[in-house]
Parts: C-alpha cells; structure tokens; sequence
C-alpha cells in the first residue's frame, strides 16, 4: 500500500516538475561553437557544419537569450533555402527545439510536423512531437485547476457573505 501511494505522489511530482528528454547544453560548449565557427575560415562546408553545432549547442542552452539567438540563426538559414532536404529537416527540428524551449509550443508543433513530413519515421521529431503534446496537455490541465479553484473561492465568498447576512 505504502508504495503505491508513494508511486502515486512521485507520479504527481513528475507531472508538476514538467521533465522533458531534451538535453541542455551549457556556457563552455557554446563557447566552443563560437570558436568553432571563428576559426572555420573560408571553407563553406566546414563553416555551414560549425553553424549548426552552434545553432544546436544555442536552442539546448538554458539561457533564453541564447535559444532566441540560435532561433535567428535557423530561421535565416532556411530563409535562404539553400540546403538539402536532410539539412532542412535539421533545422526545422532545431528551430522546433527552440520553439518549445521559449514556450511557444503551438509553433513548435507546427514545425515538427514539417519535419514528420520530410522523415515520418524519423524518431527524435516523433519523440518531441509527443513531449510537445505532453505539455500542452498538462498546461491546460493546469489551467482547469486554477479556474475551478477561482471559482470555487468564489462561491465560498458569496456562501459566507449570505451566511452572514442571515
């Protein structure tokens, strides 16, 4: 019984702590990026490679300027619309990461699903998709209990102001 009720209250604490799969990526990684990209000289490929570890290393950060910085970065690449359909699909599932990472997970939707329609199979996209959803669905869970409990003190307040008055 004890353990079911301790599985029970863990379960709800995960729900709450809201843990996603997706890895961070710290302050001494970007640096090395940048450098990366620095030192990447005249070479279009390795420069275009260095980019995208920077880009990824920036939307797995936990600083939100950092993630709004590679979100920039991608959107400009695949503005350009000089890359493969692999190389897209990268990039719409970073930029997706981003998305997600800054709260907008309407957005961030939209782009895996792009990015499902490019590689339906493909694993990771379908693992964030899930994560995605997820979220959402707890977030509006959430939101339900906050309403019901505001109008719930509501009530109470009219029932003890009536009470009162009788």
């Amino acid at each position: 019984m004890d353990a079911k009720i301790s599985q029970f209250f863990d379960s709800i604490g995960s729900f709450f702590a809201g843990g996603d799969q997706i890895p961070w990526c710290d302050r001494d990684i970007i640096l090395g990026c940048e450098r990366e990209v620095a030192e990447a000289g005249d070479s279009d490929e390795r420069k275009s490679e260095s980019i995208m570890r920077l880009s990824w290393a920036l939307v797995h950060s936990r600083q939100p300027e950092d993630v709004q910085r590679g979100m920039a970065m991608l959107e400009a690449s695949l503005a350009s619309n000089t890359s493969s359909p692999l190389q897209q699909r990268e990039k719409l599932y970073l930029l997706a990461v981003g998305y997600y990472r800054s709260g907008d997970c309407s957005r961030s939707r939209q782009l895996v699903e792009q990015c499902l329609e490019i590689a339906p199979d493909w694993r990771q996209a379908q693992t964030l998709k899930k994560t995605i959803e997820d979220k959402i669905a707890k977030d509006g869970v959430i939101g339900i209990g906050i309403t019901a409990t505001a109008v719930g003190l509501i009530v109470g307040g009219i029932a003890a102001a009536l009470a009162r008055k009788n």
